[in-house]
């Protein structure tokens, strides 16, 4: 989250080259060629030419109406919404809950309008239908909903579930929050993530976060397991109790994959005697197993959905930070041209080895008192390999996925045709909450009325 406060750059590798190379996204994302040059976006940021003084006028219009919105939402959380949860009425506590998950459908909103207006791209989605999390030929049917002109206007999957994804930079969470907005009716309003304890009074960005009930942990385990535990019990039990959507968003694989993190996975494979990845880092199985086993005793048909996210013009072993940053795409305006993204699902009670939660209480959150520790984060020695071991397996059909991908364009020899689904805002009223219109003036409306 930090770089979408300040939008900086990462360092980028000066020696990365890729003058072997010819881009065709749509068929063999790299083909040798010696004749073809690179398209921009395919050109590591240090190589790149100098931005136009006419890009530098919408770099500028970007800071502002991006800054904009989120001083809006803000705005909107602190002189509208803080009042109604410092009364102490149920009413009040109800309207004020309805009101940050309108502001977080604003900031999701938000993200979509900056792609819209100042880095256009588009998802291109495909589906699993062979290995795990596969879908049949009838479920992905079912799930693409058309208009009647045959475009896709969003995907019918379940509304409860935990969200991973491996991750190249850090512009990931942006577009999986993006295309929350796609799934039914208002799931982008019901996201939740985690964030350094750090972050969360970085003015304005971090005090929303807390509004947003997203969660901060110190980074210790120790201390967070217990938090984690039971911030996601509470939460799940909240959602199953309102029957609202509930998304939870983590990256097992804990950081980017860079030049400084390679060397990391590729040693601790090595000291655990195991492969390690080529295209991803060696995913981390804790915090994922522990958020399942707090939330699959709460959240009935709970799933886990897994995205395996894909940027053209980032060659076979190359570091994303070095082609996409924030500043990159929003201020240089060099967008990737689309973002393949290939989905897999599983049903956590079914599918997933989260071990045994028999003993589990529904009802309460784990227990935090430091010698009584509940079965969701007391987990045996034999269950925590026994998921390790199906991630890390997960991990590998999905590092080979993208190999495949970046040979020949697909994800899966058997994948179904891809859809396309340009990034944009559905709705004329979405425009206006981006920038959190409604709320504010629905009470600026409510003053008047009172007053007159």
């Amino acid at each position: 989250m930090r770089n979408a406060v300040f939008l900086k750059t990462s360092e980028c590798n000066a020696s990365s080259t890729v003058s072997f190379t010819r881009v065709s996204w749509s068929f063999r994302p790299f083909s040798l060629s010696m004749t073809a040059s690179p398209p921009i976006y395919a050109l590591p940021i240090s190589q790149r030419p100098s931005t136009p003084w006419t890009r530098k006028f919408l770099a500028l219009a970007f800071f502002i109406a991006f800054n904009g919105g989120c001083l809006m939402l803000n705005f909107t959380q602190f002189m509208f919404l803080l009042p109604l949860r410092i009364l102490p009425f149920k009413w009040s506590r109800a309207l004020y809950d309805e009101g940050i998950r309108y502001t977080k459908g604003a900031f999701g909103c938000l993200l979509i309008l900056m792609c819209q207006w100042f880095s256009p791209t588009k998802f291109i989605i495909t589906f699993e239908t062979e290995g795990k999390g596969a879908f049949t030929r009838e479920e992905i049917d079912e799930i693409v909903v058309r208009d009647k002109k045959g475009n896709v206007v969003s995907l019918d999957l379940p509304t409860k579930f935990v969200c991973i994804s491996n991750h190249q930079v850090y512009a990931d969470w942006w577009y999986a929050w993006c295309l929350l907005y796609y799934l039914g009716e208002g799931v982008h309003r019901y996201i939740y993530i985690t964030l350094k304890k750090s972050l969360q009074w970085v003015p304005v960005v971090g005090w929303g976060m807390q509004f947003f009930n997203f969660i901060f942990l110190a980074r210790s385990w120790a201390s967070d397991r217990v938090q984690l535990a039971t911030a996601l019990s509470t939460l799940g039990r909240a959602a199953e109790r309102e029957d609202n959507p509930f998304v939870f968003l983590l990256y097992p694989e804990g950081t980017l994959v860079s030049k400084d993190t390679r060397p990391i996975s590729r040693k601790f494979a090595e000291k655990m005697g195991i492969n390690d990845m080529t295209n991803t880092l060696l995913p981390r199985s804790m915090g994922l197993l522990f958020s399942l086993r707090s939330l699959s005793p709460r959240v009935q048909g709970l799933k886990l959905i897994d995205l395996t996210m894909c940027y053209p013009g980032i060659p076979p072993l190359g570091y994303g930070q070095s082609y996409y940053t924030l500043r990159s795409m929003f201020f240089d305006g060099v967008a990737p041209p689309a973002l393949h993204i290939h989905l897999r699902m599983f049903d956590v009670a079914k599918d997933v080895p989260i071990g045994d939660l028999t003993g589990s209480n529904p009802a309460a959150a784990p227990e935090t008192s430091p010698n009584k520790h509940a079965v969701e984060v007391e987990i045996p020695e034999i269950e925590r390999e026994s998921f390790d071991l199906w991630l890390r397996e997960l991990w590998q059909e999905k590092d080979e996925s993208i190999t495949r991908w970046l040979e020949t364009g697909k994800f899966s020899e058997a994948s179904p045709p891809a859809i396309e689904i340009p990034l944009k805002l559905k709705r004329t009223r979405d425009y206006f909450d981006a920038f959190s219109f409604f709320l504010p003036a629905a009470a600026g409306y409510v003053w008047g009325r009172m007053r007159g």
